[in-house]
């Protein structure tokens, strides 16, 4: 039966995942401080250190011929059939696809791709060097081995470090990275390493890998994760990238296209008359050249429409006749009076 305390926690946990999608604020990325960077020469150490005791063959390699000897999966038959189903944890196929999937979903609840895109760098990384590890140590397994008490290395195997053990550190281990609060970074951490601990010693129970597989494999996993700060600057770049790119499609898609960035309008200048420049050229024209004739002045408005001459070019016409009228009294132009008093009178 349930309490109430239960039932109070269990609506707090729904009552979180129930929120609307909002992307946060704040969000905390790991840097490289200087203890970081102390505990990534540390694991590097401590990996070259592995990788040389096997090299020579030491008191590693017989602790490992030792407990292949010793069969633990014939010591504890009881445990097989749950450890066969516990190593799954380590294989990156499953845990990739189910880390993923809650990564995904908290990546579209904060509108944010930094969790989905660290978990690729991750995986990217421990392929990178796992499996160039892989292939240049060349060791072969506790079921190939072919001399009892050697290294087994250069052989063209696949089995140092570990695959299972370093992926199942970098692929849990990576929620505790992404953790949001130091509660839960820590919790987290505890449970990726009992996770990635017991994956480790589940292979060696199995038989299919030394017990130095092991140890390298954790170191692996661990280097991976404290190199993880270097990649948050190309992480963020790329999360840009893609959402630009998001946009510019969903803006084809629509059929519109972003508006560009509005250009200052340039200062209107006073307008300035100009004066024509005149030329010493243009002052004195040559002698060769002809003197254009005076333009005639333009004809009145007034004047009904048709070709007109000035004033000047006209011929003067006498008028036949005079425009006064007749009188009695006046003489005309040139004539005296005795000259009137001959000249007879014509009555009308």
């Amino acid at each position: 039966m349930r309490t109430e305390q239960n039932l109070t926690r269990l609506d707090r946990v729904f009552a979180r995942l129930d929120r609307e999608p909002e992307r946060p604020a704040h969000i905390d990325v790991p840097k490289m401080s200087r203890h970081r960077v102390a505990l990534l020469v540390a694991t590097l150490a401590f990996y070259l250190a592995i990788v040389w005791l096997v090299v020579i063959t030491s008191w590693l390699v017989r602790l490992d011929w030792q407990v292949m000897f010793f069969r633990p999966y014939q010591q504890w038959p009881e445990i097989h059939a749950f450890l066969d189903y516990y190593v799954v944890l380590g294989q990156r196929g499953p845990t990739a696809v189910m880390v993923a999937a809650w990564l995904g979903w908290r990546s579209w609840r904060q509108h944010t791709l930094r969790p989905m895109l660290t978990l690729g760098a991750s995986l990217l990384l421990l392929n990178i060097t796992v499996g160039a590890a892989k292939l240049g140590m060349g060791r072969l397994g506790p079921h190939y081995a072919t001399t009892i008490g050697s290294n087994e290395m250069g052989l063209g195997g696949d089995i140092f470090p570990s695959g299972h053990t370093a992926n199942a550190v970098v692929t849990w281990g990576i929620l505790a990275y992404l953790a949001s609060t130091p509660r839960a970074r820590r919790w987290l951490s505890a449970v990726s390493a009992v996770v990635s601990l017991g994956v480790g010693l589940t292979t060696v129970y199995l038989g299919t890998h030394w017990l130095s597989d092991v140890v390298l494999g954790w170191a692996a996993g661990l280097l991976v994760l404290l190199a993880l700060p270097w990649c948050e600057p190309l992480i963020a770049r790329a999360e840009v990238s893609i959402f630009a790119l998001r946009d510019r499609r969903r803006a084809r898609r629509a059929g519109t296209v972003p508006a560009p960035a509005p250009v200052p309008a340039a200062p209107v200048a006073v307008p300035v008359a100009l004066k024509p420049r005149v030329t010493a050229q243009d002052e004195a024209p040559a002698a060769h050249e002809p003197v254009a004739p005076a333009r005639s002045p333009r004809a009145p408005v007034y004047l009904a429409p048709g070709p007109h001459t000035t004033r000047s070019e006209r011929t003067p016409v006498t008028p036949v006749g005079s425009r006064r009228p007749p009188h009695s009294d006046r003489l005309p132009r040139g004539t005296t009076a005795s000259t009137a008093a001959a000249r007879p009178l014509t009555g009308g």
